[in-house]
């Protein structure tokens, strides 16, 4: 099988990532993105017919806890938990200059 990738194709998808890779990096990459694209192919000639889409493999459904009202924190004990504050308030830095 002939290979799917040379470096432009690595560069190309690092742009697309927005990533920077030196050339070194680009020649690293070029193997281990051939590799998976190879995968991918084989996996392409592997018939589907009859098979239902689906998300996971595993049935799985959430299991959630019931929805119960339970006491919350009161807000001196929420203040106490801020590095900062200010009386009943929690101070942050600035963020926003005018």
């Amino acid at each position: 099988m002939q290979h799917v990738v040379g470096v432009e194709e690595v560069r190309k998808v690092a742009a697309l990532a927005r990533l920077s890779l030196t050339d070194a990096e680009l020649k690293a990459f070029v193997p281990q993105l051939d590799a998976i694209l190879r995968y991918v192919q084989q996996l392409k000639a592997v018939s589907t017919e009859g098979v239902d889409p689906t998300s996971h493999v595993l049935r799985l459904s959430n299991i959630t806890r019931s929805d119960a009202a339970a006491p919350c924190l009161g807000p001196e004990a929420v203040v106490s938990l801020a590095p900062d504050r200010h009386g009943q308030l929690v101070k942050v830095p600035k963020i926003v200059e005018t």
